[in-house]
């Protein structure tokens, strides 16, 4: 991994990679013990609530948090990337394939809510 001033470059990163990193981390801290569904989806959910907190009193929030401060950011950032983990690490310890299963979950979505003349906007990302 590259390095810049102590902190991973930018880069796009698979949830694979992620599922392995988490893994490897896990096990030489022995913590695998302690890795079960359960304990997971409260973890998640209790980081959930901490992303919440962080959103409760903003009111509207405009895409890209164009009046957010840097800290704040990165503060949302960390929140994010905790559930993230979480979750990466959840589909893990459940034998799930996550990237998989979010791109079949897509496709049942596209069929559920086919593109019509009412709902149809040239920005749409499921086009």
């Amino acid at each position: 991994m590259e390095y810049s001033n102590g902190f991973p470059r930018k880069r796009d990163v698979s949830l694979q990679e992620l599922s392995k990193r988490l893994a490897e981390f896990a096990e030489v801290r022995g913590w695998d013990q302690y890795h079960n569904p359960r304990n997971f989806l409260l973890a998640l959910v209790g980081e959930v609530g901490e992303h919440s907190e962080i959103l409760q009193w903003k009111g509207e929030v405009a895409k890209g948090l164009p009046n957010w401060s840097s800290d704040d950011k990165e503060h949302l950032e960390e929140e994010l990337s905790d559930v993230l983990l979480y979750l990466v690490r959840l589909a893990d310890v459940c034998g799930l394939v996550l990237g998989q299963a979010a791109l079949t979950k897509i496709v049942k979505n596209a069929q559920k809510y086919p593109v019509t003349s009412t709902n149809h906007t040239s920005n749409s990302t499921y086009n």
